[in-house]
């Protein structure tokens, strides 16, 4: 028999906590309920949107094109691409988790995900705001080092991989 998977555990297991406050707190147990749909309601014309930018990206990408770009043989193109895709991407985190996933199934090295995910925290709208309160040598100073260390930890984060998936086997 296959063993369930770690989401189908989750589920039930949110499923169970929700019936075991249902038995004692019915009112509480309707409101926990209601504020999760309402979150679900809010974050659902994001998930259409990302479902529909994995459409497109299926449609018009092939697994070469993708792996040419991004995948382990891209050099530095790869590098500059999830780092100008992190910076100019917008919108709540976890909208990009599939599109990613579906990127990294096509071939997409998990250290450009790594390097995409620390520029998600430079901010082109905000930069005119750091440079008002901070100046501009603090700005450019404090934006190269978060491109440069978004490199450093990508590349930690390929070796600790690289060794993970060489001690396993």
């Amino acid at each position: 028999m296959k063993r369930p998977s770690g989401e189908f555990i989750f589920i039930l297991i949110v499923l169970f906590a929700y019936f075991i406050l249902f038995i004692f707190n019915y009112s509480l147990a309707l409101r926990a309920f209601l504020a999760s749909l309402n979150i679900v309601l809010r974050i659902l014309p994001a998930l259409v949107l990302v479902l529909f930018f994995m459409f497109l990206s299926n449609y018009f990408f092939d697994s070469k094109k993708i792996v040419r770009h991004l995948g382990e043989e891209s050099g530095v193109r790869g590098w500059f691409l999830s780092v100008i895709g992190g910076i100019l991407s917008t919108g709540p985190i976890f909208v990009w988790y599939p599109l990613l996933k579906e990127l990294k199934d096509h071939g997409m090295r998990t250290a450009f995900i790594a390097v995409f995910f620390y520029n998600r925290a430079v901010k082109l709208p905000l930069l005119p705001v750091m440079v008002f309160y901070f100046g501009v040598p603090f700005t450019l100073i404090l934006t190269f080092y978060m491109v440069l260390f978004s490199v450093v930890n990508a590349l930690v984060i390929s070796r600790i991989q690289f060794y993970k998936t060489e001690f396993k086997s």
